[in-house]
């Protein structure tokens, strides 16, 4: 399988959009997380995570064919660059429009932190000191209920998202926070938290 390197060289590639990849990092943080506390393969669930929307720049799929664009073009990169099966089902599966049922908890925990990711962002950046560290759970929900805010977000798969994983959405919420706060620095979303003496 190829590494984080190539992935990364791979989403570099075909993003050029900074926001898109910070999302891609978010996602990864909360992926990889889940990974740990479940014993799974934090590699695959990590690398799932960052090419989950590798193509979308490219082929954003407005249109929502199941055969075209993201993810189906991504999909066929993946499989000639060599990614194993699993990782390229979770990936299609993530995106309902592909009529591709969610079985394994790899599919059904990228789907929860898809959407969630880019919403703790959102919420991150509109605090004073834009950081993660001022994110807390309470307001994230009452956020959630706020149509205006980030409109793109798309609250269903959220509430979808914490279902499929059989949590609470609190406890979901809170996880993935946890998990962000992690990788603040990366993320762009320390704001001027100061660093934990770690």
């Amino acid at each position: 399988m190829p590494n984080r390197n190539d992935a990364w060289a791979l989403l570099c590639e075909y993003t050029q959009n900074e926001s898109l990849r910070k999302h891609a990092l978010a996602v990864e943080a909360c992926v990889r997380a889940y990974a740990r506390k479940s014993g799974a393969e934090e590699e695959l669930w990590g690398l799932t995570a960052l090419l989950h929307d590798f193509d979308y720049e490219r082929w954003p799929n407005d249109a929502h064919s199941a055969t075209e664009e993201h993810p189906a073009g991504g999909s066929a990169i993946l499989r000639e660059r060599g990614y194993p099966e699993e990782m390229i089902r979770a990936i299609v599966t993530h995106a309902d429009y592909c009529n591709v049922p969610r079985e394994t908890l790899l599919e059904h925990t990228l789907f929860a932190c898809d959407e969630l990711a880019g919403f703790l962002t959102a919420c991150s950046l509109v605090k004073p000191g834009k950081s993660i560290f001022e994110v807390e759970p309470d307001s994230v929900k009452r956020k959630l209920k706020d149509k205006a805010f980030a409109r793109g977000v798309n609250r269903d798969d959220v509430r979808k998202g914490a279902e499929e994983l059989g949590i609470p959405i609190e406890e979901h919420v809170a996880f993935c926070i946890a998990a962000m706060r992690e990788a603040a620095d990366t993320l762009g979303l320390r704001g001027n938290h100061a660093a934990s003496a770690s």
